[in-house]
């Protein structure tokens, strides 16, 4: 005897599986006079099915499982996997556009999940994201709300990292002590459709457009700063992410502010005496050895920062999204037991995040002004010499490759504490985030409210000499926005 094992290539639909087990355009009864085929597919020697280049392989019946380790809740376990492949991606794979979508594709099909098993068995009690359908089965198996979660948050997370399936799998393994390839009937009944929802949902959503930015040769507007990685128009980053699908936006351009100053030109903008001081403020409190910038403010401006990527010898940080999710699992670990409120409180954070991003690169490459960064900036006319404190593991100069208005450090903040300030009921809360940027001498600290938080994450841009005063501002409102007027009133309690 056999037991059916389902692997899922990338981005691929379990559907096909479904319509080999049950005729899902029928009816609940007629779907459990076909349950014959389902004991005989699943029991059947020597059976093998392949589906969009992926083998269903036949291994021995009596393969022994390991002990799982259901400790802690599983959507926190799942989003400390999703941080880790956040420390192994760089690149352009590793823009916070990119990751953030990441975030919001696991977290929100992780939420409709657990939320057509609460449909099925319990009450449900908010909004799904897309649909939480109530599905055919003969009772609740055993761990059935972690299995709907662990293989909902694998199959998006294998879908959106095929490159990294083998620690994937190891981390599959340690949750649930048997192998990812594992036939599990709940794959049939719920977790394919979900999990097809959502990549069909995002399938076509602009996530690779791979078009050249063009310059626009005026003074003001952003070139490369030709730091390193940073020397050519083609190192910009994801130009045209603010041209991809929302998740709970109308578009891209939503919330978006009026230009920096309000100005309507690049040559109107740099006459001002607006934009004078916005500028002398990141000079005299950014720069390397700046004697202005105080301890704390450098502190500040190290901690929040968490840009590095891979290289041959170090992993890369978990990036401006991930400090914000690390810090909501530490949050949630001690304040927030529910599984269901779990998923919806990670959904909400991610998709919060993942909207804010394609808001800010809207703002970033898609208005009139494409602001140049501080060092630019400065460079032109006023100190040549002058460096950020921003620097690589090696030491030298590090500016994103984008435009600097607005900030995405303070949009991903803004959006976070918007969402934490919502659902707990309360901007105040005492509570730690930490850091992994290498440079920052303080690998925690503590906060009293979570706008304080985002506050400061918005201000250690400037701190750090690649943003200025106004990026942060205007980065700090588009999340609030995004949050308050998109996200949440998405996964709104049901009949509010």
């Amino acid at each position: 005897m056999g037991r059916l094992i389902v692997v899922l290539g990338r981005e691929t639909s379990m559907g096909w599986l479904r319509r080999a087990l049950f005729d899902t355009t029928g009816t609940r009864r007629q779907r459990r006079r076909r349950r014959p085929l389902r004991k005989a597919v699943t029991m059947g020697a020597g059976l093998a099915l392949v589906a969009a280049g992926s083998v269903l392989a036949l291994p021995p019946q009596g393969a022994a499982a390991d002990t799982p380790h259901y400790d802690g809740d599983p959507t926190q376990y799942w989003n400390g996997v999703l941080l880790e492949l956040f420390r192994l991606t760089g690149g352009e794979a590793g823009s916070p556009g990119r990751l953030s979508r990441s975030a919001a594709m696991m977290n929100a099909a992780i939420y409709d999940g657990e939320s057509a098993y609460q449909n099925t068995f319990y009450t449900l009690r908010y909004k799904p994201y897309l649909s939480a359908p109530k599905y055919w089965n003969l009772g609740q198996g055993a761990d059935e709300e972690e299995r709907i979660i662990g293989r909902t948050a694998y199959n998006i997370l294998h879908a959106l990292y095929p490159d990294q399936t083998a620690f994937l799998d190891q981390k599959f393994l340690y949750r649930f002590g048997t192998p990812s390839t594992q036939y599990d009937i709940i794959d049939t009944e719920i977790v394919g459709t979900i999990v097809n929802n959502m990549l069909q949902a995002r399938s076509n959503d602009g996530w690779d457009d791979s078009r050249l930015y063009t310059l626009q040769d005026v003074p003001g507007a952003w070139r490369p700063t030709g730091e390193p990685g940073c020397t050519t128009v083609g190192d910009a980053v994801t130009p045209d992410w603010g041209l991809v699908t929302p998740f709970t936006m109308s578009s891209g351009s939503a919330y978006r502010p009026t230009t920096p100053g309000s100005f309507a030109d690049y040559a109107s903008l740099l006459a001002s005496p607006a934009y004078a001081y916005q500028v002398d403020q990141v000079r005299r409190l950014g720069g390397r050895g700046s004697a202005e910038r105080t301890a704390e403010q450098t502190a500040i401006a190290t901690f929040w920062a968490n840009d590095l990527g891979p290289d041959a010898t170090h992993k890369g940080t978990f990036k401006p999204p991930g400090q914000l999710l690390d810090a909501t699992i530490s949050i949630a670990r001690a304040r927030v037991q529910s599984k269901y409120e779990n998923t919806r409180l990670f959904a909400l954070v991610s998709l919060a995040m993942a909207d804010a991003a394609i808001g800010e690169w809207d703002v970033k490459y898609q208005t009139p002004i494409d602001l140049w960064r501080p060092v630019s900036a400065i460079h032109n006319g006023i100190d040549p010499s002058w460096q950020p404190l921003s620097a690589a593991r090696d030491g030298s100069p590090l500016t994103p490759c984008f435009p600097a208005w607005a900030s995405g450090h303070a949009a991903f903040a803004g959006g976070w504490a918007a969402v934490m300030t919502s659902y707990f009921g309360s901007d105040a809360m005492t509570f730690t985030v930490n850091t992994e940027d290498p440079a920052s001498p303080q690998k925690t600290r503590t906060f009293t409210s979570f706008h304080q938080a985002a506050q400061e994450d918005a201000d250690s841009r400037v701190y750090l000499g690649v943003h200025y005063p106004w990026d942060a501002t205007d980065g700090l409102k588009l999340g609030d926005d995004v949050a308050t007027k998109a996200v949440l009133p998405r996964l709104a309690p049901i009949g509010s």
